[in-house]
């Protein structure tokens, strides 16, 4: 079974074997989470996925897909980069949020990843309602079939935190 653990703080600056990177489709850096990846963990992170979109990912990576890279100088073996879902206000299809991290956890086994760290995915520009994703991340991760042993959810703020905290209980 995994454990679940919530930090307040940076994602950037958390020990892991395997960072999830809330990306763009385009894998080439961003804002948020995404652009605060590609500056910590340097210009090795970028050189891979430019490497990615010149083959697999000519068009960018789909929304609620997962593709791993290096982790640069980050600390962890691995970067795991999810596009979510954009909020489209009331009646947005969930399945796509819950697709990030599920598809996150299936490359983390691929890797053979035992501690992962997830962002609020999709909760900074794509305003996905906080309450809500938090719900669907922790539900997610304690349902899905896995070998990763520790997930942490780095949450950035106190408002993140405590949503998150209600439904890890």
């Amino acid at each position: 079974m995994t454990t679940i653990t919530l930090v307040q703080g940076d994602i950037t600056r958390q020990s892991a074997d395997a960072v999830v990177n809330a990306a763009n489709s385009s894998l080439l850096g961003g804002g948020g989470v995404d652009g605060a990846i590609h500056r910590r963990g340097g210009p090795a992170i970028l050189a891979e996925c430019r490497r990615l979109r010149a083959s697999r990912y000519g068009k960018g990576l789909a929304t609620g897909r997962a593709v791993a890279t290096t982790a640069g100088e980050l600390d962890a073996r691995w970067v795991i980069h999810t596009v979510g879902p954009v909020w489209q206000g009331p009646g947005s299809d969930p399945s796509l949020l819950a697709s990030c991290y599920r598809e996150s956890l299936r490359v983390a086994d691929e890797l053979g990843a035992r501690t992962v760290a997830f962002p609020a995915i999709s909760t900074g520009v794509f305003r996905w309602p906080m309450e809500e994703a938090a719900r669907i991340a922790v539900e997610t991760v304690r349902d899905a079939e896995t070998a990763v042993e520790e997930v942490t959810f780095v949450l950035f703020d106190e408002r993140a935190y405590e949503a998150f905290a209600e439904h890890v209980g």
